[in-house]
């Protein structure tokens, strides 16, 4: 794990942003502690629930959301 200041960090962004590419992990220091620390982005995906069964027991719209939407502002806005 590399440790750099702020200032070397404006410095020299561009090559930390290849060496983190490359798999580097680097810590950024301010006044000599650890402020900060720049790492990959994962491609991680995420998986969301499936809702398809809370989706069927709902009943269905009377209306479309934009008339719902539109019914909500105005009972606000009087």
């Amino acid at each position: 794990m590399q440790t750099i200041n702020v200032r070397e960090t404006r410095e020299k962004l561009a090559n930390l942003l290849d060496a983190v590419a490359s798999g580097e992990e680097i810590v950024i220091l301010r006044h000599g502690k650890p402020a900060a620390r720049l790492t990959s982005v994962s491609p991680e995906s995420v998986a969301f629930p499936d809702r398809s069964e809370l989706r069927a027991s709902l009943p269905p719209a009377n209306e479309s959301a934009a008339q719902s939407i539109r019914a909500l502002r105005d009972d606000e806005r009087y």
